[in-house]
């Protein structure tokens, strides 16, 4: 097959196990805005496709982590269903194939770049759920993130981090971090740093440097808020 040419759609139905019943549904889900089909690209589903990923994944987290508290729940979400995630199941089905951008586009590779694959993802769970529901896209999910759910790495990230997505997941603003003292010898400092979340009292931390203030004033926070 010449580098230019698609792959027919029915592969990919393959590889994913879905077969469409609307196949306008999967052309769609599968046109970049640089087209000429503009007014028919993947952005209206990579929105609905957003918030199913986003349920079912919330859902199976419940149910694999019946005693965590919310908190960490969130943050394990906001990693599993994060862009780079997403581009990571595009490439394992190569959906890079399959993706319809301008000429121009195409010869720059643009199909392949993590931010199009992700979004194209989202946009075919989008396509699924509306050709047939809720379980066929809930079957896709559960089948290409299983080895991500399966991992436990997200609830010992470092607390900066923890803190961060969690906070995302919350939608509130990322968390600052403020400066507040200095204190001690010039060979032997000891800074104070607070940090600031939305909805959520400030918290200060306290370390021989600010990046390590930075990550006490997180862990205290994670601590006093109980989130994991």
């Amino acid at each position: 097959m010449s580098p230019g040419r698609r792959p027919p759609l029915e592969e990919l139905c393959r590889r994913i196990g879905h077969h469409f019943d609307d196949d306008d549904l999967l052309r769609q889900a599968l046109t970049h805005g640089s087209t000429a089909a503009r007014t028919r690209d993947y952005e209206r589903l990579e929105f609905l496709g957003d918030r199913v990923l986003g349920l079912v994944i919330a859902d199976a987290l419940l149910k694999q982590h019946p005693k965590e508290p919310e908190g960490k729940l969130s943050a394990r979400l906001s990693a599993l269903v994060r862009a780079e995630v997403c581009a990571e199941v595009g490439r394992s089905i190569a959906l890079g194939e399959f993706i319809s951008v301008g000429e121009k586009e195409r010869s720059t590779g643009v199909h392949n770049m993590p931010s199009v694959l992700s979004d194209a993802v989202e946009a075919l769970i989008g396509a699924i759920y509306l050709d047939a529901g809720l379980e066929p896209a809930r079957n896709f999910v559960m089948t290409f993130w299983a080895t991500h759910l399966a991992k436990t790495d997200t609830a010992t990230k470092d607390a900066k981090t923890f803190v961060q997505e969690w906070a995302l997941a919350k939608s509130y603003a990322l968390p600052r971090y403020e400066l507040t003292g200095r204190d001690g010898p010039e060979h032997k400092p000891t800074f104070t740093v607070r940090i600031i979340v939305d909805k959520h009292a400030m918290m200060d931390g306290a370390g021989a440097s600010k990046q390590a203030a930075e990550m006490a004033a997180a862990t205290a926070f994670i601590a006093r808020e109980g989130l994991r």
